[in-house]
């Protein structure tokens, strides 16, 4: 297949610079790091072995999977290697992170219905992929969909998948309790005739409610309360009045994946051809999209970055900080905890030499410029501008 890269990873640490934390969980943590040799930011994630003492089968089997996958909907592996104590697993790097990420930071209330459509689209596809090839995911939701740069999205984490073709015959379900309880199918918690398949179908349908709303139904009770919810309650749905923005078909595809009996729910195959996905869009719309999302969060890091600078210029200069950022009224202390759009720039500095106070002047009215520009970005300019802009931003922090 066209998807595979050629490229051959090294399994070495030494090839490979770490760089901040991307994510975190009980036994795992994932690096954003650099690729020596390819000059490449990928993803590293660390696991723990020592922690992992009672699950080493269940990480046999991720690794297995994240490497033999190849579809551009799945997140794949590199390569894996031991390190210590520690398996390192490298993977592509998805700059835009996960859509519960995206979502949290820039779309609190969900996603519009095309965005949704374009999404769920690329993770069927995935599903179909999975599904034929005889896993199960057993854990889709919208943190573990992500984005990279360009707009591809792709399914991950197979911490929890389960294959359905075990020694070459095909098992008929399976019988372990696993997933994230908001988006568990009901006959994965009552373990009575097993599941299959159609297991994922039920959780893309709670992810449709989440991408929707912004949060999976039941997601604020405790797991216990959300495994009684879901058994007693009927079935949740697009059925409040903010949902009368949503179509027609986006309201029978989340129907029919949200049905307590997994027989008479479509297979992925079948879901795909639904008339609600006439609503997704092509990757050339995702850019300004996920570019804004990145461009919300980072303007914060520019702004104090600029901020922080311009202070040590007056400082080096023998004078006292005039730095007086006002947040509700009141000069900044470097302590206070507050929401970026708060903040409003006053600095004024004093010139005395000339070659400073001209690099102060040009951080002060950049800082004015990120915070005036975030709310005019559009989604119809060039992405590359973007980039340019955050790579200015990284010659700050060398």
């Amino acid at each position: 297949m066209e998807y595979l890269s050629n490229k051959k990873f090294p399994i070495n640490s030494k090839d490979y610079k770490l760089y901040e934390e991307v994510g975190e969980g009980v036994s795992a943590t994932v690096y954003r790091a650099l690729c020596i040799p390819f000059n490449e930011i990928v993803a590293v994630k660390v696991m723990d072995l020592e922690r992992c003492n009672d699950n080493l089968d269940g990480i046999r089997h991720e690794v297995q999977t994240m490497s033999l996958i190849d579809h551009p909907n799945v997140l794949r592996a590199h390569c894996s290697f031991s390190v210590g104590s520690c398996l390192w697993i490298v993977m592509p790097y998805m700059a835009s992170g996960s859509c519960l990420h995206i979502m949290k930071s820039s779309y609190p209330e969900g996603f519009e219905q095309a965005v949704i459509a374009t999404l769920l689209r690329e993770v069927l596809k995935a599903l179909v992929y999975l599904h034929s090839n005889g896993h199960i995911h057993r854990d889709v939701k919208a943190g573990n969909i992500l984005v990279d740069s360009k707009g591809a999205i792709k399914l991950a984490d197979f911490g929890v998948s389960a294959c359905m073709f075990d020694a070459g015959d095909r098992q008929r379900s399976r019988n372990t309790f696993v997933g994230t309880p908001c988006w568990m199918a009901p006959e994965v918690m009552q373990q009575l005739n097993g599941y299959d398949f159609k297991a994922d179908i039920w959780s893309f349908g709670i992810t449709a409610l989440e991408l929707a709303h912004g949060h999976a139904p039941f997601s604020k009770y405790p797991p216990m309360k959300v495994l009684l919810m879901t058994l007693q309650n009927a079935p949740p749905g697009l059925d409040y009045e903010r949902d009368r923005r949503f179509s027609k078909s986006f309201k029978e595809m989340v129907g029919a994946c949200l049905v307590k009996d997994p027989k008479k729910r479509p297979t992925s195959e079948k879901l795909l051809k639904h008339r609600f996905f006439k609503h997704a869009r092509s990757k050339s719309f995702w850019p300004g999209l996920f570019l804004m999302a990145l461009l919300t969060r980072c303007s914060v890091i520019a702004f104090f970055v600029h901020a922080k600078e311009a202070d040590f210029l007056v400082q080096k200069r023998g004078k006292l900080p005039i730095h007086k950022d006002l947040v509700n009224g009141r000069a900044l202390d470097e302590n206070d905890d507050f929401h970026e759009d708060e903040v409003f720039g006053a600095i004024m500095p004093i010139n005395e030499d000339r070659k400073e106070s001209s690099r102060y002047d040009e951080l002060v009215d950049t800082t004015r410029r990120v915070k005036v520009e975030i709310p005019e970005f559009d989604s119809r300019l060039d992405p590359s501008m973007f980039l340019d802009w955050l790579a200015n931003l990284e010659d700050y922090f060398d």
